[in-house]
């Protein structure tokens, strides 16, 4: 069973649970995935399916990747793709499908993506540095102060806090309910917040630890 599927993030809203409290939620929109491709541990030395999300113009799309998508009956290359492994052999096969019909209310799932970028930013943004006094002439107020010794060991450690690169990084949130599944509209309601933008990619698989969770 392929648990795991490509979707985009559209936003946040809210909804009202069976005991009319008022809850946020995420919606995700799952457009059926296709299976491109399907490895096993005789051919390839691993269980996996490779999934697609969208689908990219004839005119952007190299001969390799139309080929590539042709063997599993796909007229148009797909925009991403992304592989899940798997612990036993897939049963799918190329040319099915991942639809948010496989999720279920009240599931338990994980959500990988991009956080938003917030360029360079200093210590006390990007790490919550206290900095200095905020008091007149003290001429150190958002700085990062000393950041190592003059003579042992004479150098700065490694992985020292330092203003620099803020967001853009690949993060999982685990052990979210799914509050409501649309297969109309193939849509997913996650309770709470997930990584990246509005219109960022996501990947939305069953939660690892979703059983030590539930108990």
């Amino acid at each position: 069973m392929i648990n795991t599927i490509i979707g985009k993030k559209v936003g946040m809203t809210q909804v009202y649970d069976d005991n009319n409290v008022l809850m946020a939620v995420t919606v995700v929109e799952a457009a059926p995935c296709p299976v491109v491709q399907v490895k096993t541990v005789e051919t390839d030395g691993y269980n996996a399916v490779q999934l697609g999300y969208s689908a990219k113009k004839a005119k952007n799309t190299s001969k390799a990747e139309l080929n590539h998508a042709a063997k599993a009956g796909l007229e148009l290359a797909p925009r991403l793709l992304d592989e899940v492994r798997l612990k036993d052999a897939p049963e799918a096969k190329p040319g099915d499908t991942v639809s948010v019909s496989d999720f279920s209310e009240g599931q338990l799932i994980d959500v990988i993506g991009v956080t938003k970028g917030k360029g360079f930013a200093g210590v006390m943004k990007r790490f919550r540095v206290a900095g200095g006094p905020a008091s007149h002439g003290s001429m150190f107020h958002r700085r990062i102060g000393s950041i190592g010794m003059c003579q042992t060991p004479g150098r700065v450690f490694k992985n020292q806090k330092m203003p620099g690169h803020m967001g853009s990084k690949r993060r999982t949130v685990q052990n979210l309910r799914v509050v409501g599944v649309n297969a109309e509209k193939n849509l997913i309601l996650v309770r709470g917040a997930i990584p990246g933008a509005n219109g960022d990619t996501v990947v939305v698989r069953t939660a690892i630890k979703g059983q030590k969770a539930a108990a």
